[in-house]
């Protein structure tokens, strides 16, 4: 029976092994993946309608006519509606990325107009607008033309029209300029038509162009554009795999040196979890994106969480005398209630991501909830079975396993004040910083274009170019070709790489300034990246960005307040997440880090990251209640309950960092912008846990009996005096 039991789980081992490689290294799998554009390349532009309140019809009319234009470009590309007056448009693969927000432009009005200046009719009713040759029946030679086609409405009143004015030229007038202006030669009453007269396909082609963008049903405006090169997405791919591969190997053997058999079996169930992570990727056709990437691999940092916990808990029934198995049962039982605590209170926090932010915020936080839930699975149920399979394969003495006794409390809340004189301290200093520079000019933060508006450019040069050398060489190129005078650029440590920033530049001008860095420095076109975000998306992100985390901010404590039935421990966690957010906000603005559109991001993964930590010890605090002496008092209860884990913050916290922290080293620019705050919210959360929460929660629970006993007296004193 035993060696029966032995084979099977050695079979599931073998089996759960085997989805793992096929989730890291099966073809279908992995060509399924669908990639974003910052890691496809390509062009992503989000249009708004000029009018407040488009009729669904129009709408409809507007994104389906995009569509077909898109189609040109990429048959991968893609046109959908966001709310009620916006249109996204993504088109991936594609290398001549600014040509084709060129050719898209600003889609605005386009009409016929006669001789007399009435409108004949306007650019809904052009069903057709093609290039085209057409031979010369006398000399044989090409003649470039541009086809026409009317709907009912406009047949008609085209027909009126050339009917009344042979011989007299038609003006097209795009956007209140004259784009075209065709001799009327005969009556056209049959709906089709063409111009002739180009000088060569090219200008037909652009004249195509032009009609069929004005005869879109609504007058567009652009609110913002990125334009990604193909090759700077691969090397963004290839960056981050590897940094995800380094970090796991050095979580793996970290694991399996502290924690020996049960790391072994932790190492089983991550890889499996990794693999499981890809696979789901790939059949829930989940966009994947840089953002996406840096998700999975923080999850994979905190998928140890869930084990360390369990393994601290084998490791002290060990310590108490309880036999291997037992302790393994035990263990997982304990644990059980703060993992999913713990869980979901950090899925709370990527459901709000998810519903309040952008698309590579909602790529991150689709990709942070699926591997919170695989990690949930994968610690409880693959863990536990890979654990009871090496235990019957006969690894089974006690030296295996580890064995962690109690020892003394360190008096943490003893320091209380200490500790509280620090956080607010920092928070201060950050308040000082903020308000001096917006007083200074620089303003409080340093605002992203996402929270400001402009265009960004980033430029990997051929060489590593000094501050100066890019400021008498490069800037006055820029600013010659663009025609803008005011110029920022940034370095990125590390590479040849420069992001300059300037006021919103149009398609040319964009265009302009891509040629002259190509011309001027032999910078290679196609590693060029750009950004392009209007000031009223960018108010409505800093909207989002305050909404997202007061909502998470909320929605945990509600839960907290739930699952602990006290208010105590509910306002003591948010007090800490309130903390956590404004001490890395110090860190954003004394080392003046670019706050963009990953700012969300990081700001509810370090909300979610600290707030799981909290509920590990007030698990623990919440346990020792229910068998508190009289003579324990609450202090020693809340030193007790820290001290035992301490070791699991400190050990998950570093195999998070050390995640982070291969991707910060090896990442490209846009995941060092988001990974170097979130290894200072790993700190800080780290130790507000241990030094604030607990301290925290014993001061409240100190005023609240002060409260009751007061109140208790008083009602006392009432009632005596009333007979």
């Amino acid at each position: 029976m035993k060696n029966g039991k032995v084979k099977g789980l050695l079979c599931l081992i073998v089996v759960l092994a085997c989805v793992a490689v096929f989730g890291w290294f099966g073809y279908d799998t992995a060509d399924d993946i669908k990639l974003g554009l910052d890691l496809a390349g390509g062009v992503s532009i989000t249009y708004r309608t000029v009018i407040d309140n488009p009729s669904d019809t129009d709408m409809s009319d507007t994104i389906y006519k995009l569509q077909q234009r898109v189609q040109n470009y990429s048959t991968e590309a893609e046109v959908y509606q966001e709310g009620s007056n916006r249109i996204n448009i993504d088109i991936p693969g594609v290398s001549d990325a600014n040509t084709i927000l060129e050719e898209l432009g600003k889609p605005g009005s386009l009409s016929f107009i006669d001789p007399d200046g009435n409108v004949i009719l306007t650019g809904d009713q052009v069903v057709r607008a093609e290039a085209g040759i057409m031979k010369d029946q006398t000399t044989g030679l090409d003649n470039y033309i541009v086809s026409l086609g009317f709907n009912e409405e406009g047949t008609q009143a085209f027909a009126d029209a050339t009917s009344a004015h042979i011989g007299e030229p038609i003006y097209i007038i795009y956007d209140n300029q004259i784009v075209s202006a065709p001799t009327v030669q005969t009556a056209i009453t049959g709906g089709e038509c063409y111009i002739e007269g180009m000088e060569n396909y090219e200008a037909a082609q652009n004249l195509a162009s032009t009609i069929r963008i004005g005869s879109l049903s609504l007058e567009l405006e652009e609110l913002r554009s990125q334009v990604v090169g193909a090759r700077l997405g691969q090397d963004a791919i290839r960056t981050s795999l590897m940094a995800a591969l380094i970090g796991f190997i050095i979580i793996a053997v970290f694991m399996i040196v502290v924690y020996r058999v049960p790391g072994v079996a932790s190492v089983i169930a991550l890889a499996l979890y990794a693999g499981l992570e890809m696979i789901l990727l790939s059949a829930f056709e989940v966009t994947l994106t840089l953002p996406g990437i840096a998700g999975i691999i923080l999850s994979i940092g905190m998928a140890v969480d869930a084990n360390v916990i369990i393994f601290t808990r084998i490791m002290e029934e060990i310590g108490v005398g309880k036999t291997v198995r037992s302790a393994i049962k035990t263990g997982f039982s304990k644990a059980l209630s703060a993992i999913v605590d713990g869980n979901v209170t950090t899925l709370i926090a990527a459901a709000v991501l998810f519903l309040r932010g952008s698309g590579t915020v909602k790529g991150f936080a689709t990709t942070l909830a699926i591997g919170i839930i695989l990690s949930m699975f994968t610690a409880l149920f693959v863990t536990r079975t890979a654990l009871y399979a090496l235990y019957d394969l006969g690894l089974q003495n006690v030296k295996l396993y580890g064995v962690k006794k109690d020892k003394a409390p360190t008096n943490f809340v003893g320091r209380k004040k200490v500790f509280f004189t620090i956080s607010i301290a920092a928070i201060l200093l950050g308040w000082v910083v903020m308000a001096g520079g917006a007083v200074t000019g620089r303003g409080a933060l340093n605002w992203g274009m996402d929270f400001k508006g402009g265009t960004s450019t980033n430029v990997p040069f051929t060489t590593d170019m000094s501050l100066e050398e890019i400021d008498s060489q490069v800037i006055p190129v820029i600013r010659e070709a663009t025609g803008v005078t005011d110029v920022q650029q940034q370095k990125v440590a590390g590479t040849t790489e420069v992001i300059f920033r300037t006021q919103t530049l149009t398609v040319e001008q964009r265009q302009a300034m891509a040629d002259a860095l190509v011309e001027q420095f032999g910078v290679d076109n196609e590693t060029i990246t750009t950004e392009n975000i209007s000031g009223a998306i960018s108010d409505e992100m800093k909207q989002d960005a305050i909404v997202a985390v007061i909502v998470a901010t909320i929605l945990m404590l509600l839960y907290i307040w739930f699952r602990f039935k006290d208010i105590n421990f509910a306002t003591s966690a948010v007090a800490a997440l309130v903390h956590d957010v404004l001490v890395v906000l110090t860190f954003y603005a004394v080392a003046r880090w670019s706050v963009g559109s990953t700012f969300i991001a990081c700001m509810l993964t370090i909300v979610g990251y600290s707030i799981n930590a909290t509920i590990v010890i007030f698990d623990r605090i919440r346990e020792h209640l229910q068998t508190k002496t009289a003579k324990q008092s609450l202090e020693e209860l809340v030193n007790i309950s820290i001290t035992q884990t301490f070791t699991r913050s400190i050990y998950t916290s570093l195999t998070t960092f050390i995640m982070v922290f291969v991707l910060f080293i090896l990442g490209v620019s846009s995941i060092r912008e988001f990974a170097l705050p979130l290894m200072a919210g790993i700190v800080c959360g780290t130790y507000s846990s241990v030094c604030v929460t607990g301290a925290l929660w014993l001061v409240l629970t100190h005023k609240t009996k002060a409260m009751k006993a007061e109140k208790a007296a008083k009602e006392k004193a009432e009632k005596k005096a009333a007979k």
